[in-house]
């Protein structure tokens, strides 16, 4: 399975994620702002980041990093700010986005198409 970082600056969403994605059978870890998260990356790799875009050091600044540093790395921006953010997102590197709040079947299916069949 893959190995996921969570960044929400929204502790109950970063312990349910943690939670359904480990339930899922994936090795997730999170980190409460982009910084945080850019940094765990940084210290071991990861198959994908599942990005808020509405927290201190935003998503948007972190996704940019990540296609900088990172290139490869897979990337699932989160808001629920409006269908402007998340385009905003896709635009610049998120390979997949999800408008909050989302089910727990609509996160792990867009999981598994980021990842596709060899990680999901």
């Amino acid at each position: 399975m893959a190995r996921i970082i969570i960044i929400d600056d929204d502790a109950v969403l970063r312990e349910t994620l943690l939670t359904l994605l480990s339930e899922a059978g994936h090795s997730a870890v999170a980190a409460a702002n982009g910084f945080e998260g850019i940094q765990l990356l940084r210290a071991a790799p990861a198959d994908l980041i599942l990005t808020d875009l509405q927290m201190p050091y935003g998503g948007l600044p972190t996704i940019r990093v990540l296609r900088t540093e990172f290139p490869k790395v897979k990337i699932i921006a989160m808001s629920g700010a409006g269908k402007f953010r998340l385009d905003m997102a896709g635009s610049i590197g998120a390979n997949r986005t999800l408008a909050k709040p989302f089910s727990a079947e609509e996160l792990t299916a867009a999981v598994a198409e980021v990842l596709g069949p060899a990680t999901a």
